[in-house]
């Protein structure tokens, strides 16, 4: 067992930022969106794995419960930069911003609760699990945005970003609503 493999599978995530702006740009197209999309699949098999190896290992720490979202919202405010500079379009973009605006608030808010004492009222919901899987993916498509088996990659991932911008929203104002009762 290697106690510090999963905060080293954190670390990675935020590694991989550079290596998928590097791809995205360094690359052509459409070969640099479909390294990037790789590059973000690997960072979201290792956030998967490194959960599952603190818990399993029961070397959870609350440095690797803080590194952990942070790294998340980094790769994801990363990947999302990436998809709006090279498909600037209103609806995109407006996706992007309401995603990483809340991460940003959610962040601040969670901090907050810490501080008077409320983080458990503010835990992951469903539909921040919902809105998770449907933003991952969909970046995922964006950045790959080329057709797999016929299907329009770019359109279904452009669709899920909504839908999870949407999602964003909903489980803000329930983060939101659940800090307001706390008080």
């Amino acid at each position: 067992m290697f106690p510090q493999l999963p905060t080293w599978l954190t670390w990675s995530r935020i590694v991989m930022i550079p290596l998928l702006v590097l791809a995205f740009y360094g690359l052509s197209m459409p070969q640099g969106g479909i390294v990037a999309a790789i590059i973000f699949a690997l960072a979201g098999v290792t956030d998967w794995l490194d959960g599952y190896l603190a818990r399993r290992w029961e070397v959870t720490s609350r440095f690797g419960a803080f590194l952990d979202p942070v790294a998340d919202k980094l790769i994801v405010a990363a990947a999302l930069v990436l998809v709006v500079d090279h498909n600037p379009e209103l609806g995109i973009a407006l996706a992007a911003i309401v995603i990483i605006g809340r991460e940003i608030a959610i962040s601040a808010l969670r901090e907050w609760m810490a501080e008077v004492g409320g983080s458990a009222k503010v835990a992951v919901s469903w539909v921040g699990k919902v809105k998770t899987t449907a933003q991952m993916v969909a970046i995922f498509l964006l950045l790959w945005a080329e057709p797999i088996v016929g299907l329009p990659t770019f359109l279904i991932g452009e669709w899920l970003l909504y839908l999870a911008a949407a999602l964003t929203l909903v489980s803000m104002i329930q983060y939101m609503l659940a800090a307001a009762r706390s008080q």
